[in-house]
């Protein structure tokens, strides 16, 4: 396998696992045109299991010793190891260790469980070894507290910071979320000066709709000194993604793609009420008609009936808590028992649905699938972990009504769970004491927790619009924890499945390319007043835009413009441009003199003007974009436009103006064979054609003649149109240089000095053109036209270029626009820009609606409130699970919420006066969130956690997330009424935070 290729950057590499693998499928294409401003030139390497690319900045030049590092196409690494591996890496991780080591950033993109923490752990090494600073983020506190644990079983001197914890701040590793790292980006902390890597784990969460734009900023923002690790799930444009960081930092970016599997899939379709499993997909990713033929033949009427039994769509929340009847669908029982007879456990069965998750386990009681070691072991870990509460919650049903099922192999996860029953579940499942795991598509990420099966009981999941199949990408991410390296000679995937499927959809969400990261770039307030209070004005608004993400593939969006653009340079270097100063000067006299007519023209066509002139019999010119129609007679003017749909699509451009001129044009047959409806054009060359009246708004008029001729009064008989097509040819032929043109001056008597000046430069300008060179000598036509062509090629590819560049950036600068005009209006800045005390305060803010929160800090809403009811509004900042029952506040909260709508009303109005789409009543609901109000505010009083929860259907984790996000959020208002000198304001948010720190609310995380 270690032939060369024709390419010199392509290399195979052996592979250390020996088990053959299928080619693995290319990356996303390169561009067609590198980027215009700083392109990276791409050099690639194909090994067995893994494919290396590199973007590369401009005249870029790897000052390494090749005997050590290898080459920017072939990175290796020969010198001593940061850090040494009890086994053989695979190929993929020494590559991107090889890249590592070359000091230059890398993306690593690989399934789940494929090993990339390898990677991540190798960088910190480096930077131990080298004694520079590394930053670990991770999309989620949860995901960050797991990262800690496991690092710090690694290396001695590790921090974590997430908004809720922050231990040792000064480490050299320091782990934290993504929004901590872009806050510390924004305030300039003296952190960053350490740095030399940053990784980024789960970089693939950059499409979040919500909260994506936190990696693009923070990627943005990041000194281009400091080097980045990026680590994600397979993606099919991660070349892509290289480019940009490529090009947006100079750096090389090396691109580490692999979506071999040392452990082989198999792919299972079973059928709810039917019998058997059915191979789809075998391990060497081979689709089986042949099975999926039968598998639809197996699919009876009454089958299909089951369509309500399950289902992934939205649920109302309820919990193990408040549950207590199984789901009693048999199908999932007697799958997780054939599963436990052909020992292929441990199994996880994911759900898109929370409620259904715990239902299934319920279901399970008949199960018992650990010894009685197993169990007791079970019971001292729960009662260790659950050590820390304190009594009262110890005996929530939450936690009581989990042990018996923990005993028996058996566990539920998800999100709505309470934090310590979630990472109790974590820690026994990855000790192997958890043989069934029921959980939701969370799980997925993070950790590498891998089973010998994966379930999915649907194909089907609510997305928040739609009930849709899965796509590839969340197909793979779940599918990946099936197959435990070392362990398993391979990996099992069941689908569940309710009603017959089209082969294609099938095949796509199995075999599918990986989804691409696709950018959520948005603009925040919050983005823009911290980039308005940056001193040093580094970065601006204008910046963010040009260089994020989205604008970097708005530009390479468009596969047609680039293809175009190459062909149009391709041809104009193919053009002759000798006597080019001359052809110039002369080319640049007829622009001019086009330009010129055109500015006279749209003077003269002015209605006040010209309806005086265009009688019927008037010769006027027409022109529709591109589409020139030459000369047509004028029949008839109207004030108003025909109804709607009268006017023929060709001419339609300006339905707005009030005026039309029904004109006599020649046109081709073909147009108007299927009656007036049809797009009228002009004949082809060589066809016949005929006249026809066509409506005309008046500015498509592009000349006016000063001849006029007879029309009949009936034009219905085509040989009356018919003369007057000759009648115009033979004028056509009577004055070749062109029909006498009306003077605007002359024979219109229009005197605006304007235009009377613009009427003598064209003049000047005609005369040069006709004692130019050129234009008296006839040798020069041939030249003139291929020049000619050659200009208008080079005009032609500037527009594309720029269309390209520009659309979309417009798009944002209108937006940053209106956004600034609302902080003005609100008070946030001043007229020149210049951040004032409002905007001070909104700066410190990103948990909640930073406009809305600073106006009830400044209209004095907080002023008459205690601490309690404080926390009780600010709940309603907090993102959260919706109740779905009828929310009926207290007085106490009442008022305050009243106080609240009525501010974001206020607010609301004030962005679409500044032409923002906003929907008035949809921002009051989307920013008043008041469904844990009371739950808060009792809790805030002392009221224990059982006691808040009979309040409420909401699930214990989701409120568990709320608190801890408040906290968060009241710590933020302290902070910012602080920074604007509010003293009481900044005791109340503090005693309104400490007010809810206690109890299971804020029991420490179990990987801590």
């Amino acid at each position: 396998m270690g032939e060369e290729a024709e390419n010199i950057s392509k290399r195979k590499a052996p592979d250390s696992s020996g088990v053959e693998d299928p080619s693995p499928p290319a990356p996303a294409s390169t561009a067609q045109s590198q980027a215009e401003a700083d392109p990276a030139a791409k050099r690639r390497n194909t090994s067995r299991s893994c494919i290396h690319e590199v973007a590369v900045p401009k005249s870029y030049e790897a000052a390494k010793d090749e005997a050590v590092h290898g080459t920017l196409a072939n990175p290796e690494f020969n010198g001593e190891m940061a850090k040494q591996y009890p086994f053989k890496l695979d190929p993929f991780q020494s590559v991107s260790i090889a890249c590592l080591e070359r000091n230059e950033s890398v993306l690593v993109s690989a399934h789940t469980s494929a090993g990339k923490t390898v990677v991540a752990e190798y960088a910190i090494a480096m930077a131990f070894r080298d004694k520079q600073r590394v930053i670990y983020t991770s999309p989620l506190k949860a995901l960050s507290n797991q990262k800690y644990r496991e690092l710090s079983q690694e290396f001695t001197d590790v921090g974590l910071m997430t908004g809720d914890v922050t231990l040792q701040p000064n480490a050299t590793c320091l782990v934290m979320t993504t929004e901590i790292l872009r806050a510390m980006l924004y305030r300039g902390s003296e952190v960053i000066k350490e740095v030399a890597w940053v990784i980024f784990d789960e970089i693939h969460y950059m499409k979040d709709r919500e909260r994506g734009v936190v990696w693009e900023e923070s990627i943005i923002f990041l000194p281009p000194a400091i080097k980045m690790v990026f680590l994600s799930a397979t993606m099919s444009n991660a070349t892509e993604f290289a480019e940009w960081i490529c090009s947006l930092h100079k750096q090389p970016c090396h691109v580490v793609y692999t979506d071999f599997r040392p452990t082989p899939l198999q792919h299972y379709v079973f059928p709810i009420g039917g019998s058997g499993l059915y191979l789809v997909v075998d391990e060497s990713g081979q689709f089986r008609e042949d099975n999926f033929g039968k598998l639809q033949d197996s699919f009876s009427k009454q089958n299909n009936q089951l369509d309500g039994r399950r289902g992934g769509g939205p649920k109302a929340s309820g919990r193990i808590a408040k549950g207590g009847s199984a789901s009693g669908n048999s199908d999932i029982y007697r799958i997780v028992k054939m599963i436990m007879e052909r020992k292929f456990q441990p199994v996880i069965i994911f759900s898109f649905s929370r409620r259904e998750c715990e239902h299934h386990a319920m279901s399970m009681s008949k199960l018992d699938f650990n010894t009685e070691d197993e169990k007791e072991c079970i019971e001292q870990v729960f009662h260790n972990a659950i050590g820390c509460l304190v009594e009262e919650d110890r005996s929530l049903p939450a936690i009581e009504l989990m042990l018996p099922l923990l005993k028996r192999g058996i566990a539920v996860h998800h999100s709505g769970l309470l934090p310590i029953i979630k990472e109790l579940v974590e820690l026994l499942f990855q000790e192997g004491l958890v043989k069934a795991l029921f959980a939701t598509e969370t799980f997925a990420m993070g950790l590498n927790m891998p089973a010998k099966t994966v379930v999915f009981t649907s194909v089907k999941k609510w997305d928040g619009d739609t009930n849709r199949y899965i796509g590839s990408g969340e197909y793979i991410q779940m599918s990946g924890r099936a197959g435990r390296r070392g362990k398993d000679e391979r990996g099992i995937c069941v689908i569940m499945i309710d009603e017959k499927m089209e082969m294609s959809v099938i095949k796509d969400m199995v075999l599918g390319k990986p989804a691409p990261l696709v950018s959520t770039f948005r603009l925040s307030y919050y983005s823009i007043l911290n980039l308005m209070s940056r001193v040093e004005g580094q970065f601006t608004a204008e910046h963010v835009i040009r260089h994020s993400f989205h604008q970097f593939q708005y530009e390479k969006a468009l596969p047609e413009i680039v293809q175009k653009i190459t062909r149009l340079e391709d041809e104009a270097t193919l053009l002759d441009s000798s006597g080019e100063i001359d052809l110039a000067e002369y080319h640049k006299l007829g622009l001019d003199i086009s330009e010129l007519e055109k500015k006279i023209m749209s003077e003269m066509i002015r209605p006040e003007r010209a309806l005086l002139y265009l009688v019927p019999g008037r010769l006027v010119k027409v022109r529709d974009g591109s589409t020139d129609w030459g000369w047509g007679v004028v029949v008839n003017v109207v004030k108003k436009p025909p109804a709607s749909g009268t006017l023929p699509p060709a001419l339609s451009a300006s339905r707005s103006n009030s005026y039309i001129v029904d004109t006599l044009l020649h046109c081709s047959s073909s147009s108007n064979e299927n009656g007036s409806r049809s797009k009228p054009c002009p004949p082809r060359p060589g066809e016949k054609g005929e006249m026809h009246v066509v409506p005309v708004p008046l500015p498509l008029i592009s000349g006016l003649s000063s001849v006029r001729i007879n029309i009949p009064p009936d034009l219905r008989p085509p040989e009356a149109r018919q003369n007057i097509l000759f009648a115009v040819q033979e004028l056509g032929k009577r004055y070749p240089q062109g029909l006498p043109k009306l003077h605007p001056i002359n024979d219109m008597g229009i005197q605006e000095p304007e235009l009377v000046d613009l009427v003598h430069k064209l003049e000047e300008l005609e005369q040069k053109q006709c004692s130019h060179r050129l234009h008296k000598s006839g040798q020069s036509e041939q030249e003139l036209s291929w020049y000619q062509r050659k200009a208008d090629l080079n005009s032609e590819i500037q527009q594309l270029k720029s269309k390209m560049r520009d659309s979309q950036l417009q798009k944002f600068r209108d937006e940053l626009r209106n956004r600034s005009r609302v902080l003005k209006m609100l008070g946030h800045i001043d007229a020149d820009g210049v951040l004032q005390l409002k905007g001070r305060a909104a700066c410190l803010i990103d948990t909640g609606d930073e406009l809305l929160i600073t106006e009830l800090m400044f209209n004095g809403t907080f002023n008459d409130l205690d601490h309690h009811q404080v926390a009780s509004l600010a709940s309603c900042f907090v993102p959260c699970d919706k109740s779905s029952e009828q929310i009926r506040l207290r007085n106490e909260l009442s008022g305050p919420m009243m106080q609240l709508q009525e501010a974001a009303r206020k607010i609301a109005e004030v962005q679409r006066e500044c032409k923002l789409e906003v929907n008035v009543e949809e921002y009051v609901e989307s920013t008043c969130r008041p469904y844990l109000m009371d739950v808060i505010y009792c809790w805030s009083r002392g009221a224990t956690f059982a006691e808040v929860m009979e309040m409420t259907d909401i699930f214990e984790g989701s409120v568990i997330r709320l608190a801890r996000r408040l906290d968060e959020f009241l710590n933020q208002l302290r902070a910012a009424a602080e920074a604007v000198g509010e003293v009481n304001l900044e005791e109340k948010f503090k005693k309104a935070s400490e007010s809810l720190r206690r109890g299971i609310m804020f029991s420490n995380s179990l990987y801590l």
